[in-house]
């Protein structure tokens, strides 16, 4: 079966979904099937998304962006960093 990509934003709208399918119907299997999803992506879903609001998600999305750059950009000053320091030793 091919997977599906699903962006936070949709996740979040799914779940709010699939509250209203088990308030109205009452089980999480008829939700899921509606959504066509597994009991294991929502359980998923619902630990990681489980109370958060759309502007949240946008905003851990960025928050996750930023981190990344900032990580390659550690990871880039700390490789120049050891030439550098290599270099300098004359261990070459």
């Amino acid at each position: 079966m091919k997977r599906k990509l699903h962006t936070p934003e949709q996740i979040v709208k799914n779940l709010r979904e699939a509250d209203t399918i088990i308030t109205q119907r009452g089980t999480v299997e008829q939700a899921c099937k509606q959504l066509q999803i597994s009991d294991a992506t929502y359980y998923k879903w619902r630990k990681q998304y489980g109370q958060m609001k759309l502007d949240q998600v946008r905003q851990l999305k960025t928050l996750q962006k930023e981190n990344t750059r900032l990580k390659k950009l550690v990871a880039d000053l700390s490789l120049g960093n050891a030439i550098l320091k290599e270099a300098s030793s004359g261990n070459y």
